[in-house]
């Protein structure tokens, strides 16, 4: 039945598209996140339903939408700069065959994310992609909060829809993504209009967000508990009463300790302890192989790069001798182990040229949403009273996505690529009101001059 249910679906948007071709972006966004080919075992995967959205998506626009709106953005360039440059770190890359099987997905995220905000043209457009990510996401991360509050989770234990530690279903990844989408849903429950914001919305968006909380803790990803520190930090500038935020947050913290299993506070104690924690020791080092790396190979490596790494380190070992507790230092030798960092990834992989295109993409999308926030926020007409929000809550989903991707691999990961295109479509939304209401007032003001002079008795 889940196959069916699946198949159907996706078949119900691709019809749905004929009358309102914009349904086909969504049905992307869709696939993308869900990966129903993945989930179920005849139907869906018997059909290419991501290429075939793809496709869609770009016809509709093609055939459908009014191109007078289109407007191409300097982030959108940098984007295609990337992806011009990623193409060419193919061409010399280290481990070929690896490349180019991550180039196959990379250049479909980045191409989609180039063009999702040609498509975002009106709110409604801008709300429906965020409402269908949130959701699709959402779908997983009720899951796995599902388990998690049931006793089903554990480090590399809870098992999500498909068994497959990629794009949005790796642990530490899908923790980054749950704390990130909790601004944007706060931001459905006061500004939504496709689904008004009534007591059934803020209920689900308030059980959502626990799921959100969840994942963490199911994952026992460390990531994720960073993640939701500073999102709290982050939040303190938009709350009315800070002082009730503090303390309420600081209540849930300690309600929640009961519950939480032995193996999580066994994880996160290694927070303190790099030294005698593997991971972190590995991740140490591969960073400092990476920047020897980049020393001699500026332009990166092309993808997958890390491959080529072997490195020997020291640290302490505790085992068990003669009923005893013994800690000696050894000698580790490591190969071929990833950056477990979007930084490091981007460096090693595409070089300086890739890093700073990559930062300079990250850094513009702050800077303009908070340009956003801060030109939107006193405004009085209804009509204006979501943008200025909605940026803000844009904003702090790119935060804690940078956050996690100091600790993870995920420079390139759709999900977070797709947020990056609804922020270059509320920069390119707001900065044509912002030239309506210019040259509104502009005119307003000239009639008002010239009214003034024909008004002025004449000089005898």
């Amino acid at each position: 039945m889940l196959d069916v249910a699946l198949f159907l679906t996706v078949m119900a948007m691709f019809l749905l598209g004929l009358r309102r071709p914009f349904i086909w972006v969504l049905a992307y966004l869709y696939i993308d996140i869900l990966a129903p080919q993945k989930i179920g075992w005849t139907l869906t995967p018997m059909l290419p339903i991501s290429l075939i959205a793809f496709l869609l998506a770009f016809a509709g626009w093609a055939f459908a939408d009014p191109k007078s709106d289109t407007k191409f953005t300097l982030r959108q360039g940098i984007m295609c700069a990337l992806l011009a440059y990623c193409f060419m770190t193919l061409q010399w890359a280290d481990f070929p065959i690896e490349a180019h099987e991550k180039w196959d997905w990379v250049w479909k995220a980045l191409v989609f994310a180039i063009f999702l905000p040609v498509t975002l043209i009106t709110r409604l457009r801008i709300e429906a992609a965020a409402l269908v990510l949130v959701l699709t996401a959402g779908a997983i991360i009720i899951s796995a909060g599902m388990k998690t509050a049931l006793g089903g989770g554990g480090y590399e234990n809870l098992y999500l829809f498909v068994n497959d530690n990629s794009n949005i279903y790796e642990s530490s990844t899908l923790a980054t993504v749950s704390i990130a989408l909790i601004p944007i849903i706060l931001w459905f429950t006061k500004h939504g209009t496709v689904f008004p914001p009534d007591w059934r919305v803020k209920t689900f968006a308030g059980l959502l967000i626990f799921a959100c909380l969840l994942i963490p803790i199911g994952t026992e990803a460390r990531t994720g508990l960073l993640c939701i520190g500073v999102l709290g930090i982050l939040m303190l500038r938009d709350v009315r009463n800070r002082l009730m935020y503090v303390m309420a947050a600081g209540a849930l913290g300690v309600a929640a300790l009961p519950f939480l299993p032995a193996s999580y506070y066994e994880r996160m104690a290694t927070l303190g302890s790099v030294e005698s924690d593997e991971s972190a020791s590995t991740r140490m080092q591969v960073w400092m192989w990476t920047l020897d790396y980049v020393s001699e190979h500026p332009l990166g490596g092309g993808f997958d790069a890390y491959r080529g790494n072997k490195f020997t380190y020291r640290m302490p070992v505790t085992r068990e001798e003669g009923g005893a507790l013994v800690t000696e230092i050894q000698d580790v030798t490591d190969a071929g182990r990833a950056y477990h960092s979007s930084f490091f990834e981007m460096l090693g992989e595409q070089g300086w040229p890739g890093l700073i295109m990559w930062l300079s993409l990250h850094a513009l999308g702050l800077l303009q949403m908070e340009r956003i926030r801060r030109k939107w926020r006193d405004r009085t007409n209804p009509a204006e009273q979501w943008q200025g929000p909605l940026a803000s809550a844009l904003q702090f989903s790119n935060i804690v996505y940078l956050v996690g991707a100091t600790f993870q691999g995920i420079a390139y990961q759709p999900v977070f690529l797709m947020l990056i295109g609804l922020q270059i479509a509320l920069w390119t939304y707001c900065r044509k009101r912002d030239s309506a209401r210019d040259a509104a007032e502009h005119k307003a003001r000239r009639d008002a001059r010239r009214a003034a002079a024909s008004a002025k008795p004449a000089i005898p």
